[in-house]
């Protein structure tokens, strides 16, 4: 019924339970769940996730975030992107919310790593996984500066500007648990206004626990909490919104519930 757009089962918190993992989301009607690769150095780990249980796939992709880790190549994702069950190029994107010192002009390592994805996105036809913090403006800019239209903005955090200029550019918009926060008001009103066909649900899982869950590991089985929210939201039943983010997930990721 419902699926976790983004979720990271690798990461401690959840990597030694996964069979508990998995009982919940049978046990909440989530029947499939997207890995999500942060590293080179940890793609084996994900890939192999996707490889042992049918209902995942992954991605191949290094964070913007990360600093000390192998930096990819056009030719590296190309070849990851080429293994079975891989299924979008990312999470990619750029993140300037700690700069540590540093001025925004240093962050150019980050963003040649964003059009090395893109590039491989392009090369392979797999959408791409954006991650984007106080960095909105040049996240836009590079994808339209290299015609990539083709992905989804995850965990969205942004205004309804930079999501109407996502969708403007042909991405899809991710909401995650944040949706379901107090102070989240201003992000409530950008899911009114997202296109129900456009529109994905995640967890971003171990992070962002939804209510009434927050402040406790978040898992891929605590995404219907996110889909209440937008159902209230739009004014529809929860089952519409699971239908629909359910059709808009095998489209992007070129994928049907019995692949």
């Amino acid at each position: 019924m419902y699926v976790d757009s983004h979720c990271h089962l690798t990461f401690p918190e959840l990597a030694s339970r996964i069979d508990d993992v998995r009982a919940a989301m049978r046990a909440a009607d989530v029947d499939r769940a997207l890995c999500i690769c942060t590293t080179l150095e940890e793609f084996d780990a994900v890939h192999a996730l996707a490889l042992r249980y049918d209902d995942f796939w992954c991605s191949a992709g290094v964070h913007p975030d990360h600093e000390d880790v192998r930096e990819p190549s056009v030719a590296d994702l190309l070849a990851l992107a080429a293994r079975p069950r891989v299924v979008a190029i990312g999470e990619t994107g750029l993140d300037y919310y700690r700069l540590n010192g540093r001025s925004i002009d240093d962050m150019e390592w980050q963003r040649e790593r964003f059009r090395v994805h893109i590039r491989a996105a392009q090369q392979t036809g797999l959408p791409l996984v954006i991650h984007t913090r106080s960095a909105s403006d040049d996240t836009l800019r590079l994808l339209r500066d290299a015609k990539a239209g083709h992905g989804v903005f995850h965990c969205f955090t942004e205004t309804a500007e930079v999501a109407r200029a996502a969708l403007d550019l042909g991405f899809h918009i991710s909401f995650s648990g944040i949706l379901t926060f107090k102070n989240a008001i201003e992000l409530r009103e950008v899911a009114r206004f997202v296109p129900m066909d456009r529109c994905l649900i995640e967890t971003d899982s171990p992070y962002l626990a939804p209510v009434p869950y927050r402040g406790k590991t978040n898992e891929p089985a605590y995404v219907p909490w996110v889909a209440r929210q937008v159902a209230e939201l739009k004014g529809v039943p929860v089952e519409d919104v699971a239908a629909a983010t359910s059709r808009n997930f095998e489209r992007l990721f070129g994928l049907s519930k019995s692949s």
